[in-house]
């Protein structure tokens, strides 16, 4: 099933049990006043629950669960198997997870155990049982949360090795097929027999690294699969759902979409000066977003999970992470977040946490209360969104982004360009930790910065989808840094193309197979080459950044900054038309973007990472101007279809100066529901138009 509130959910994640004095009913009556709608609860406190083994404290969170029904306030309950009590680990310390071979990680985090080890599953099945047997027929509970952010580390116990190992047996076949498909010819690595399998921590074979990531993703995935299959059987007509941090290095969102009917995540994002627009530095994105263009990415991704509305579970109220990470949203700025958030699909919003912690290693994490506990300007502010959101019903939920720009993203190659990447270490060569996000980044900003908007495709779930009618809908398709390409894949691409989508093919496409193997064929392999009529068999690492220009006659116009950074491919032009080259003594012969007509699309090269003025040219270039591009170069304009029908304008100024814009249709304002002509935006403004489908 899939989930629609009534309403955007509006709240935050509430710990009553971390509150250093009792405030039940201060804390329900202010939330009530601010517009808050729903709450998460219970995740994190297994200690709590079951303070000692098989003994169980169920009722300290009746109170709560009574007191939000009173209100009005729907409730997420968390199960709280992410957080291992002491006791557990006291007993049992052979469940804790190892970090590298015979190095336990030890206690004192979270998620420090192995949630293969049968005792560690035991006792996890038997606390939720027992809190969901008492508590899931609430009638204040809408939904539940199975674990946390989960993924957090690799785990190399004895026991998951050997399960991994199992797995190898049971898709090779044999010890011959696996050498085969690794080459372990080389350095001497061939198998004799299965126990012959070294462990992973010294491996230096692409192969196997891509095998071994690809494993502690099923691992995962089985986890909680396994936990939702235990909550569902509580959960009736209420969604189950996990809260998903989409960078922890063993996820696969793709696949845990098909183990949930709701898709929800936490999008964090550094606040203040790094919202501003215009905006040309690159910054480095990692568990937090930083630009206002990653806001919109990283819910493109969300979204992208099962195509559908989504839930956010956490984002940032005041300052996040830890003491060193202060950077409070400026007046506006959070509402401009709730709202772009909205317009990619959000339909819940909801802020870790309600009260900042008085203890802890996040005290410094700030929620909608600050440790005064005094509400501030904070609670103010969101109160205020509160009201509008409940104000706006139904017509701001369960919204359909527009898109013109498909982004297609692959686990298996990220993780293949993790360890054995292209993109090196400034002091001594040797790759950084993600060659892949960079790439996807380049694109994904150059379509942001070109006004136009996003929606994001799983390599492992693209042939579902019909290229004849994503063509119809996006113009426009970039496969980058697509690196251990499958077949099948490769031939949707130039499918989409045939039927008139312009496919770009960015770097590293195409380059290996699904073994990370590269292909024995002039790149980009897999087809990809001759239906675009440009190859290349030469790449070089960038020290610094390298201009590109139009070649005279192209209608590629692009400005004087614009440059290829990190990466080039030099690519040759067979039968395509060269529209831009590398201006250099020796890279300028070779083409730096291509394009040739395929059938009724096209197909273009660009075998670079492109700043951020490349790749807003590349991509105005490559897609028809979208309805609506405002002028102004600190406000983007981003549209949806709402439930009823209505096309929704969001259009908001992300800069301190007020800005007036021209509105270029016939349009009426969503909350006053009168005509506008003309749209004044303040610092930090957000308006939202309506207009018919």
């Amino acid at each position: 099933m899939s989930y629609t509130p009534p309403q955007v959910l509006f709240g935050a994640a509430y710990y009553h049990e971390y509150q250093p004095t009792p405030r039940l009913k201060e804390d329900f009556a202010a939330m009530s006043e601010a517009g808050f709608s729903v709450i998460r609860i219970g995740e994190s406190v297994w200690s709590t629950w079951e303070p000692e083994d098989d003994v169980y404290d169920l009722e300290w969170i009746t109170p709560v669960l009574d007191a939000a029904l009173s209100h009005g306030i729907s409730v997420i309950l968390g199960t709280p198997t992410y957080a291992v009590p002491p006791w557990l680990q006291r007993r049992y310390p052979e469940i804790n997870g190892d970090v590298a071979t015979g190095q336990p990680m030890g206690w004192g985090l979270r998620q420090e155990a192995d949630i293969t080890h049968a005792a560690f599953r035991f006792h996890a099945e038997r606390v939720v049982r027992k809190i969901l047997a008492r508590h899931a027929d609430h009638p204040a509970i809408i939904g539940f949360q199975v674990d946390n952010e989960p993924g957090a580390m690799l785990l190399f116990n004895h026991g998951v090795f050997e399960r991994f190992r199992d797995a190898l047996r049971h898709r090779y076949s044999s010890v011959e097929a696996l050498n085969a498909a690794w080459g372990l010819t080389y350095w001497s690595h061939k198998l004799s027999d299965w126990s012959d399998l070294w462990r992973p921590d010294t491996n230096s074979l692409p192969q196997y690294d891509l095998a071994w990531r690809s494993f502690q993703a099923d691992m995962i995935t089985d986890y909680m699969s396994w936990q939702a299959g235990i909550v569902k059987e509580y959960s009736g007509d209420r969604f189950v759902t996990t809260c998903t941090s989409y960078t922890r290095p063993t996820v696969r969102d793709d696949a845990l979409g098909k183990v949930f009917e709701v898709t929800a995540g936490n999008p964090y994002y550094k606040a203040q000066d790094a919202m501003t627009l215009p905006d040309t530095e690159v910054k480095y994105q990692t568990w937090w977003s930083q630009g206002t263009w990653s806001i919109y990415q990283t819910a493109d991704w969300i979204y992208g999970t099962r195509h559908e509305p989504f839930l956010v579970t956490e984002t940032g109220a005041q300052s996040i992470g830890f003491h060193s990470m202060n950077q409070s949203a400026y007046p506006g700025q959070r509402r401009q977040a709730v709202f772009a958030l909205i317009s990619r699909g959000a339909q819940m919003i909801e802020y870790w946490h309600w009260h900042t912690l008085h203890f802890g290693p996040e005290t410094y994490w700030g929620g909608v209360i600050p440790h005064s506990q005094v509400p501030g300007r904070t609670y103010k502010e969101l109160a205020a969104v509160g009201a509008e959101l409940k104000a706006l019903g139904d017509r701001v939920v369960g919204l359909k982004p527009d898109a013109q720009v498909g982004i297609l993203y692959d686990h298996a190659s990220k993780w293949s360009l993790e360890k054995f990447g292209f993109l090196p270490r400034p002091n001594d060569g040797m790759p950084i930790e993600d060659s892949y996000s960079p790439v996807i980044e380049g694109f994904a900003r150059g379509a942001f910065d070109a006004g136009l908007q996003s929606r994001v495709y799983h390599a492992s779930d693209l042939t579902s989808h019909d290229p004849a009618l994503v063509a119809a809908s996006l113009p426009v398709f970039v496969a980058a840094a697509y690196y251990a390409a499958d077949d099948a894949v490769t031939a949707w691409l130039l499918a989409y193309a045939a039927a008139g989508g312009h496919l770009i093919i960015g770097p590293r496409t195409g380059y290996a197979d699904t073994e990370a193997r590269a292909r024995a064929e002039v790149a980009p392999g897999a087809g990809l080459s001759a239906a675009a009529g440009a190859f290349y068999d030469e790449y070089c690492n960038l020290d610094a950044d390298l201009p590109v220009r139009s070649v005279e006659g192209s209608d590629l116009v692009l400005p004087e900054d614009a440059a290829a950074q990190y990466w080039i491919e030099n690519y040759q032009a067979t039968d395509a038309t060269v529209v831009a080259r590398y201006e250099h003594p020796f890279h300028g012969s070779y083409a730096a973007v291509t394009t040739r007509s395929h059938q009724k699309g096209k197909i273009t090269t660009a075998g670079f990472i492109p700043n951020p003025q490349l790749g807003a040219a590349l991509l105005t270039w490559a897609a028809p101007a979208p309805a609506w591009r405002a002028d102004a170069p600190s406000v983007r304009v981003h549209s949806a279809v709402n439930q009823r029908g209505e096309h929704l304008w969001f259009v908001q100024n992300w800069s301190w100066e007020p800005v007036t814009l021209s509105v270029p249709f016939a349009a009426t304002d969503l909350h006053s529901g009168s005509s506008v002509d003309e749209l004044s935006l303040g610092s930090w403004d957000v308006k939202i138009l309506v207009t018919s489908v």
